[in-house]
């Protein structure tokens, strides 16, 4: 059976519980019944290869096996009860202190914020025995987790509220093979979600870097995230615990911007990211950065952070919408920071319907290091492939939709010297900016590609696409209005006697 058949079944069994209210807690009580299945499928492992060496960093009782894996264990209110009385009260208040017992100390942490939403034991039951269909201790079958949350955040619809969305695995592939992240490299992303940046670039590393169980170890240190929600959390804790991170105490849970910026360490030497945009962040936050540039929309934050974090000739890549590349105001204190502190070297203009159908807000990929200041910008113009419209769900982006910007992005014989971007040349989808003309721009960065005649669409379909692309726009901009507006209000509120 393949994935998305048996999620499907899950999903459709989860839909008669009276306790499972809506895609959201669907997708959160699958997460952690995931978590536990995987994590007892990485104990296995460890206790077989450190035989009578071998803590259990959890009771016994409480591994998958010893309780979920056989179809004719526990079920109806005898499941529940355990669930609800002994397991899940157990996790949350292990005593696992992180330098003794990390991986319990992994385990309380996942289950720190998580519920059983499901009512019906006997339900419950059908569920474990579907997740049980597919075996994670069989190394083939792994990437097939990657495929399960993917397939479950294509149905999530929810998931663009607030700026929060799926990134393309195409985004994110093309990003890394850019990046280049090498073996020892801290690799960070600080709004990680599901962790997609983080597991790509661990396997580009192990790919390309890995010679031996030594340097294994070595990468299973080096890959940082923070998530501030629980539910990505879990999720990316999952992932990275079956990419072999054997102990991902990384993975943070919590806010990356809730603490004064001058407090971070600039000991970064990779940012990989799509921090949250479109939102804004809770009151106080923005106090936590400098008074000139203090702001509540959270991607203008997250661009100061990542620009703080990298060390000297650390280098990044970010996604972020157009409204950063245009944006007046604090936005343009912030380019002209990031402009003085880091050469911004490469601006990837995305299609529009990339991050379709969570958003039709038009995105970039910034590319940048830190050390030298920028002297000019290349922009790259990534077009929809020949006969598309826009992507959807069941068309995305595709990595190869970037070989030309690949090929593009520098001569060289071997792949280090392409990504040095020696001889770039302008084409029909590649120009370069001078820091002149953009400092003449007050920083706006929205520079259109000059080689391009705009083109009229007459076809009805293209038309109320860019119609819709336009409203989410405006409704965009309508939002970042109100958070303004009432930052403002609020300030006019303290200041009165």
């Amino acid at each position: 059976m393949s994935v998305s058949s048996v999620i499907k079944s899950i999903q459709d069994i989860m839909r008669k519980d009276a306790g499972v209210d809506g895609d959201a807690q669907r997708l959160g009580q699958m997460s952690w019944l995931l978590f536990l299945k995987i994590f007892d499928a990485q104990e296995e492992q460890l206790e077989f290869e450190q035989s009578d060496e071998y803590k259990a960093p959890i009771p016994e009782e409480y591994f998958w096996r010893n309780w979920a894996s056989s179809p004719k264990g526990a079920t109806g209110d005898e499941l529940l009860d355990f669930i609800n009385l002994e397991l899940f009260p157990s996790l949350k208040d292990l005593i696992a202190p992180v330098n003794k017992n990390p991986r319990g100390f992994v385990a309380k942490e996942a289950f720190s914020d998580a519920f059983n939403y499901m009512k019906n034991g006997t339900l419950l039951r059908q569920v474990i025995n579907k997740l049980n269909e597919i075996d994670f201790s069989d190394a083939s079958e792994r990437h097939l987790f990657g495929d399960i949350y993917e397939q479950i955040l294509k149905d999530l619809q929810s998931a663009g509220n607030a700026g929060e969305f799926y990134t393309p695995r195409a985004v994110t592939r093309f990003i890394v093979q850019m990046i280049d992240p090498q073996l020892g490299e801290t690799i960070f992303d600080p709004a990680c979600g599901t962790g997609g940046f983080l597991a790509c670039s661990f396997d580009h590393v192990e790919k390309n870097y890995v010679k031996n169980g030594e340097d294994n170890l070595v990468l299973q240190g080096q890959i940082h995230g923070v998530e501030k929600k629980q539910l990505p959390h879990l999720l990316c804790t999952t992932n990275m615990l079956l990419h072999g991170i054997e102990v991902p105490v990384q993975i943070k849970h919590g806010n990356t911007l809730n603490k004064p910026l001058s407090s971070w360490a600039s000991n970064i030497d990779v940012i990989v990211s799509n921090p949250p945009f479109g939102g804004t962040e809770e009151d106080g936050i923005e106090k936590n950065f400098p008074a000139e540039m203090q702001t509540r929309e959270t991607a203008d934050l997250f661009l100061q952070l990542i620009v703080e974090v990298l060390k000297n000739k650390g280098r990044a890549a970010v996604v972020l919408p157009d409204g950063t590349l245009f944006g007046e105001g604090v936005k343009v204190k912030i380019k002209k920071m990031l402009m003085d502190e880091c050469n911004l070297h490469t601006i990837v203009r995305l299609p529009n319907s990339v991050f379709a159908p969570y958003t039709s807000i038009k995105t970039n990929i910034l590319f940048f290091e830190k050390g030298q200041p920028t002297k000019d910008i290349w922009y790259y113009e990534v077009p929809l492939p020949a006969g598309v419209k826009a992507f959807n769900k069941t068309k995305p982006m595709k990595l190869e939709d970037f070989d030309d910007c690949a090929a593009w992005w520098g001569e060289g014989d071997t792949q280090q010297e392409k990504l040095a971007r020696n001889n770039r040349q302008a084409n029909k989808k590649a120009w370069r900016v001078s820091l002149e003309e953009i400092v003449a721009r007050n920083y706006n960065l929205d520079i259109k590609n000059p080689h391009q005649e705009e083109q009229i669409s007459h076809d009805p379909d293209a038309l109320l696409a860019e119609y819709s692309q336009q409203q989410a726009g405006i409704q965009a901009l309508r939002d970042q209005l109100k958070g303004i507006l009432a930052e403002a209000m609020s300030s006019k509120t303290e200041v009165q006697p």
